[in-house]
C-alpha cells in the first residue's frame, strides 16, 4: 500500500473519531448544564431568572464548541495538510 492511502485511510478514520468524540462531549455537556440548572432550581426557586440566564450563557458556549470542532475536521477531511 502506498503512503498516500495510508494517510487518506487514516484521516477519514480520525475525522470520523474527531466529530463522534465533538458530539459526545456537547450531549454531556447539555445534560450536566440543564441538571445543575435544575438542581439549584430546587434548591433556591427564588434564583430561577438568574440560573436560567446563565444556563443559556453557558449553553451557547456549548453548542459552539462542535461546530469549531467540525471546521476543524473538514480541514483535515478536505485540505489535508499531511498530503505532500
Amino acid at each position: 500500500m502506498d503512503p498516500h492511502t495510508i494517510i487518506i485511510a487514516a484521516s477519514a478514520i480520525s475525522v470520523g473519531v474527531i466529530l463522534a468524540a465533538a458530539g459526545l462531549g456537547s450531549a454531556i455537556g447539555w445534560g450536566l448544564i440543564c441538571s445543575k440548572t435544575l438542581e439549584g432550581i430546587a434548591r433556591q426557586p427564588e434564583m430561577r431568572p438568574q440560573l436560567m440566564f446563565n444556563m443559556f450563557i453557558f449553553a451557547g458556549l456549548m453548542e459552539s464548541f462542535p461546530f469549531i470542532i467540525m471546521a476543524f475536521a473538514l480541514w483535515f477531511l478536505f485540505a489535508n495538510p499531511f498530503i505532500a
